[in-house]
């Protein structure tokens, strides 16, 4: 019986333990260790273990749905919750797929235990990453963000490379366990070679930190947060008022060479003109200053003659000329358009605005000679939109986003955490400005050198500096997980006729 309530106990209780690595609790040292009751008793239950653990860890770590859902989804408590879970669950067959993938070419063609489930979790977070456009929140690798020395070397691998070290200290701790009830020989050579390659992924943060580049072609920025409540934000009686909190807060900037201002902070079509597209010009020529702004727009198509609605940002110059406009490519599915309109015409958006929107195309925004790349709300989630970006020429990364929808809650330092890993592995400069926050100004190594509080309305100034070149991921990009996928693939394949 004992046994049996191990089995049962010890998934649920590593996905806890891994959920409270994340902003939650904020205690990342607990992913070195949080998977090892999930890895202990896998063997025996491989997809019953990784899916129970997933599931909790899940639900836990996204909790926060519940409130998008039913406060400004307004829908009903119970399919709120119906939805929530079905979510929690689809994400952890993930988990369950990566144990039953080790067990299965672990037992078939005997490769260590701790490396093979290592090389499918990672893999196997890759395709969670783009699979039915992609959900990558709660990556492993993200619970380590604070950890200054141990995440440089995200520009070497990305927030993947993260991940497989925490899952080769995880699985190494697992055997030893295993094998120490076991009464066999504990794998000390295995835990070397991990503990030199950990030493060094050390030692290269520590090299990294150290010698820094000094810092050239600064950029003078205010982030501005206006704090507008989701329930007035499209209210056309509050739209004078919201552009006024923004016109003021931009006046307290101290010079400013560029004021960002968040998503749709402009909650009008700009394109249209008129008296509120001046205001907004106003504010670049009256600050002398460069103005990023968020506002949607539209596009018409010849072929058919309809109009396409675009989640967008506007470049302007300190004399109030357009300079360019950046789309948003990779659009949140139930909150900027409905997928698969056939199969769900009975679902509607979330978010409150004008229509479904289409993905437009990513393209850096040019300033004084220098390039901007612009992340669109969750875009910053998605490690490959930023590694583009920056391949393309990008030498500041800039995030703009509207977090009310998350409440009071962890989410919003969530998102924060995925932002700043964009900056470490393209090493470059990233400037965030949340409609409630966190607004922040990020350096290349992670670190968040000012920031908002959540809520309220607040100017964030601080220099940033334009950076050229990126890193080894900047033009690598996700090799280590499509060639862990590719490895995992062969493992699979030479597998198929073993018997078990």
């Amino acid at each position: 019986m004992t046994d049996r309530w191990l089995q049962r106990l010890a998934p649920p209780f590593s996905g806890l333990l891994m959920a409270l690595a994340f902003p939650l609790a904020g205690q990342g040292w607990l992913a070195w260790l949080a998977l090892v009751p999930l890895l202990v008793v896998m063997p025996s239950r491989p997809w019953r273990s990784g899916f129970s653990a997933g599931v909790v860890f899940f639900a836990v770590t996204l909790y926060w749905l519940n409130l998008v859902m039913t406060v400004y989804g307004q829908m009903p408590w119970v399919l709120a919750i119906v939805a929530y879970l079905l979510l929690a669950t689809y994400l952890a067959l993930f988990w369950a797929a990566t144990c039953w993938c080790s067990m299965r070419i672990h037992r078939a063609l005997h490769v260590p235990l701790p490396l093979v489930t290592a090389v499918c979790w990672v893999a196997l977070e890759y395709v969670r990453n783009w699979l039915f456009t992609g959900f990558p929140w709660g990556n492993i690798g993200y619970s380590q963000i604070n950890a200054l020395w141990l995440v440089q070397s995200a520009d070497l691998f990305g927030v993947y490379g993260l991940a497989l070290m925490l899952l080769l200290v995880n699985g190494l701790l697992a055997d030893g366990v295993r094998r120490r009830v076991a009464g066999e020989t504990l794998p000390w050579r295995s835990a070397l070679i991990v503990g030199l390659v950990l030493v060094g992924q050390l030692g290269y943060g520590y090299w990294r930190l150290a010698a820094a580049e000094p810092d050239r072609d600064a950029l003078q920025v205010g982030l501005v947060q206006g704090s507008i409540d989701q329930a007035v934000k499209w209210d056309p009686a509050h739209l004078q008022r919201t552009l006024e909190r923004y016109r003021q807060l931009s006046a307290q900037a101290q010079d400013p060479e560029l004021l960002v201002w968040p998503e749709s902070a402009t909650p009008f079509f700009y394109q249209n003109g008129g008296e509120r597209a001046y205001q907004v010009r106003s504010v670049a020529r009256e600050q002398r200053a460069y103005l990023l702004f968020g506002s949607p727009s539209y596009a018409r198509q010849e072929a058919d003659d309809e109009v396409a609605y675009l989640n967008s940002a506007y470049l302007l110059s300190p004399q109030a000329q357009l300079l360019g406009r950046s789309d948003k490519v990779h659009l949140v599915p139930f909150g900027e358009y409905v997928p698969l309109w056939g199969m769900f015409g009975l679902v509607e958006k979330l978010a409150e605005g004008i229509g479904d929107f289409v993905p437009g195309q990513l393209q850096p925004l040019s300033l004084n000679g220098h390039q901007l790349g612009v992340l669109i709300c969750y875009e910053a989630i998605f490690p490959e939109l930023a590694q583009k970006l920056v391949s393309r020429g990008a030498q500041v990364l800039v995030n703009i986003t509207n977090d009310a929808w998350f409440g009071d809650s962890s989410a919003p330092w969530q998102h924060l955490d995925m932002a700043r890993m964009r900056a470490i592995e393209n090493k470059v400069w990233l400037l965030r400005s949340a409609n409630t926050g966190v607004s922040a100004l990020i350096d290349p190594f992670g670190r968040v050198v000012a920031q908002s509080r959540l809520f309220e309305p607040a100017l964030v100034e601080g220099t940033a500096y334009f950076k050229q070149g990126g890193s080894l991921y900047t033009h690598t990009g996700d090799s280590l997980p499509r060639l862990l996928g590719i490895v995992v693939l062969v493992w699979l394949w030479q597998s198929r006729k073993k018997k078990l």
